[in-house]
């Protein structure tokens, strides 16, 4: 009996071929394309989890009230780890935790890697297994260090690593270490990333900080006992919290600050590991959305219910097809069930074929989707037992659903109506129209959402930023040597290169350089009895001179002036916060006695991702911090030349240092790959989209124009014209998409409005959006069908009125 379905449906497809090719075609395509999403949305998914106790594993985080409502940090003081390991309950483990870069020496190598200062316990909490060396407690010892197995090769090649002594450059002196354990390489699912790690009592200010209070600098985790719920930390820090940060709570209550709900103006938090890839930290809460995530498992599953209402659609459109079929195979004695298996094995093969070729296509586009996306996603990710069985299920279900319902609906025709080839198809033509204008609603918002992506992606990248992007070229002041020494020979050997305008440099980047290192540092001080906040930035002299910053008060630090050393230079966000008339009356007051005057104020500029209103920052010129980043404003012709000229400088004054400039501009499109892939994907999906429902529509305006032919020859007798034929075969389909239009319009609104409260600084949601995407659809829809329907208009109709 199965042979013979599958004789009998190999000769239907076949039959069939252009229904057959597209049905596959589709379906081929979409399943390939929801295969690599899935893929992607399932890495995103599945940050951290590789831990074998990322379950009780939790990332510190304070929050506190100030005048203006609450704030949130993941900083924390030296001394606060200890504390909470030995006057808190119910914690198993905990380590302090510190990205920095280091230089590291072994013989004539010198190499900048990441490195992360971390407590002993932080091998016992995080899984990063070890392949040689020790395996337990890999940081036992204050003069051992932990190395990746790249950073092993890197600085040994094929050597063997473990007990090989290098030097840490700390403080400006080569401390030397004991190579002890190497890890494997960083999962790419690893929100913790380091290449060397070392203990962190070993960290530059760490014998300064160590019982300061003040000092917030790092990240604490901990690790819970079993049976002990987070929620119980907040209850039992709250002694701490009494007895160490009284002073910073008397100061709240008396700048006006107002307790949160539970009566509390500071207190420490939890933050689960599993989250802590999909937190970001503003308005004064920690926010967990996993949106844009989901939303990628969401196109892919949209592409993949397009496909398969095409599948449905044409399925039930054929039906007209084969109701002769039908009737001489119930009257041979042919059963319900029978035929019914008949038709969903047809649907099951279309789709068994369609998943190979989706499988291959996906296969040999992976690479590309990774480019396109920066994504390390591999096949690894759906390979294991449950997921292939989830996959299995999940082709039965869709082929029960999608296959099944058409199948159902063929197999109850009455023998004497599919003899006659005469059945009421309202009730079927219904569920069609609803399928297609649910199609075609989906297309709407998806173009709706690409055009409002792009407008939104183009006006972050063409915004004013209040600074000079495209002649400005930045990069890190790696290596051993000083950082205004090596600034100030980069300025003397460029002195003489008529295409470079200005030398400075400052703690930290804008943007994302191409070392992907990117920081901020905030304190707080007493000014006229009240807490100041503000961002903190360690300039060189012409920092305000190579951005082109715009004074608006006073002046920029001059070497004509010794003491601007001890002054600063803040923006007008900070200039308000003092509430002063001249603000240059103001003051940086670091103690009773230590008070930093306020020598210029500059116009404010976005010195953060455009997801953050300006907040204030202060400039200063204190030799006690180090620079790490140079900034060369040069002229805006020979930009490539000016690279070179830069990189040939650096190279001889830092020989052992790898060059990693990139200007202003490449920078600030890097902190917009969040919305750059989301853009693309949601763009990729559309075309995809409107690709999958114009095949759709054109099968069905095929078969229905074939349903239609001696129609369209009696109208042509009686004098209609092909304009007035083409507008009744297309009407129909235009009234759906117009009915896609008003369900999809406010819907697609309502999203994009939502997206957009994400970003302070954001596009009008004009209504020529939706109109434009629902013309598009419109246009789309009409060049599908218009393109059969006027060839079926211009044809004889003696030809036409031949066919029975």
């Amino acid at each position: 009996m199965f042979k013979n379905y599958i004789k009998i449906t190999w000769r239907s497809l076949v039959k069939n071929k252009t229904f057959t090719i597209l049905n596959i075609v589709g379906l081929s395509v979409a399943i390939a394309v929801a295969i690599l999403l899935s893929m992607a949305g399932f890495f995103d998914l599945s940050y951290d989890q590789f831990h074998a106790n990322s379950k009780d594993i939790y990332k510190v985080y304070s929050m506190w009230q100030n005048p203006k409502g609450p704030q949130v940090s993941v900083s924390h003081s030296a001394p606060l780890m200890p504390t909470i390991k030995d006057e808190v309950p119910g914690i198993d483990k905990a380590t302090r935790h510190l990205q920095q870069e280091a230089v590291l020496t072994y013989g004539d190598k010198e190499i900048n890697m990441d490195a992360i200062w971390v407590d002993a316990d932080f091998f016992n909490m995080f899984t990063f297994p070890a392949i040689a060396g020790k395996l337990n407690n890999p940081l036992e010892k204050q003069s051992d260090i932990v190395i990746t197995e790249d950073a092993a090769k890197s600085l040994f090649g094929n050597e063997e690593a473990i007990g090989k002594t290098v030097q840490i450059l700390i403080n400006g002196k080569d401390e030397p270490f004991t190579i002890g354990t190497v890890v494997e390489n960083n999962p790419s699912q690893s929100t913790l990333e380091f290449e060397i790690a070392v203990r962190f009592e070993k960290e530059a200010d760490y014998l300064e900080s160590q019982d300061n209070w003040s000092a917030r600098y790092h990240d604490v985790y901990v690790q819970l006992a079993k049976n002990v719920a987070p929620g119980q930390f907040n209850l039992a820090t709250r002694s701490l919290v009494e007895n160490n940060f009284q002073e910073r709570i008397e100061n709240a209550k008396r700048d006006g600050a107002q307790p949160d709900v539970d009566g509390l103006f500071y207190k420490f938090e939890l933050l689960p590991l599993l989250n802590e890839h999909f937190a970001t930290f503003k308005n004064g809460y920690v926010e967990v959305s996993r949106g844009n995530t989901y939303l990628v498992l969401g196109v892919a599953f949209l592409i993949l219910f397009i496909a398969c209402v095409n599948f449905v659609n044409m399925s039930i459109a054929r039906s007209g097809l084969r109701l002769k079929e039908i009737g001489m195979r119930k009257t041979l004695g042919a059963k319900r069930k029978q035929l019914f298996l008949q038709f969903w094995t047809e649907s099951l093969i279309v789709f068994l074929f369609s998943i190979s070729i989706g499988l291959l296509i996906s296969i040999l586009l992976l690479d590309e989707f990774k480019t396109i996306f920066r994504t390390e996603v591999s096949f690894e990710l759906i390979l294991s037992p449950l997921s292939i069985l989830l996959f299995l299920f999940s082709i039965l279900l869709i082929t029960l659903i999608v296959g099944g319902y058409p199948a159902l609906l063929m197999s109850k025709l009455g023998t004497i109506q599919s003899l006659k080839g005469k059945i009421d198809t309202s009730g079927k033509n219904k569920v069609r129209d609803a399928l297609m204008v649910l199609q075609f609603g989906i297309a709407i918002l998806m173009i709706t959402g690409t055009l409002v992506l792009h407008s939104q992606l183009d006006f972050m990248r063409n915004k004013d930023l209040g600074f000079n992007k495209e002649q400005v070229l930045s990069f890190p002041l790696d290596g051993k040597k000083n950082s205004y020494e090596a600034l100030e020979l980069l300025r003397n050997e460029l002195a003489g290169n008529p295409d470079i305008i200005e030398i400075s440099g400052a703690d930290n980047n804008l943007g994302y350089g191409k070392d992907g290192s990117v920081s901020s540092s905030m304190f707080g001080f007493e000014y006229k009895n009240r807490v100041i906040n503000t961002n903190y930035l360690t300039v060189d002299y012409d920092y305000v001179e190579t951005l082109d910053l715009e004074l608006v008060a006073g002046r920029n630090f001059s070497r004509e002036f010794a003491s601007d050393r001890s002054g600063a230079v803040i923006n007008e966000a900070m200039a308000k916060e003092f509430g002063e008339k001249d603000p240059l009356t103001a003051y940086i007051s670091f103690s009773d006695s230590l008070r930093f005057p306020i020598i210029g104020v500059v116009k404010d500029y976005h010195f953060e991702n455009l997801d953050k209103v300006i907040a204030p920052i202060t400039m200063m010129m204190s030799r006690d911090y180090d620079l790490y980043y140079a900034y060369v404003k040069v002229a805006p012709v020979h930009l490539a030349k000016s690279y070179d000229a830069v990189e040939k400088t650096w190279a001889k004054i830092s020989p052992n240092s790898k060059f990693l400039g990139s200007y202003l501009d490449e920078n600030i499109n890097r902190t917009f790959r969040k919305e750059e892939q989301i853009t693309t994907m949601i763009t990729s999906g559309s075309i995809l989209a409107i690709a999958l429902s114009c095949i759709g529509l054109f099968a069905i305006s095929l078969l229905i124009v074939n349903q239609r032919t001696k129609e369209i020859g009696v109208r042509k007798v009686i004098g209609a014209s092909v304009t007035n034929i083409t507008f009744l075969l297309t009407k129909d389909f235009l009234k759906l998409v117009g009915i896609s239009f008003l369900i999809a319009a406010p819907i697609a609104w309502w999203f994009m409005k939502e997206w957009l409260k994400n970003y302070p600084f954001k596009i009008n949601l004009s209504p020529l959006f939706f109109i434009v995407a629902g013309l598009l659809a419109t246009v789309i829809a009409l060049f599908t069908v218009g393109s059969k329907t006027i060839k079926a208009a211009k044809q004889n109709p003696v030809k036409s009125l031949r066919t029975e």
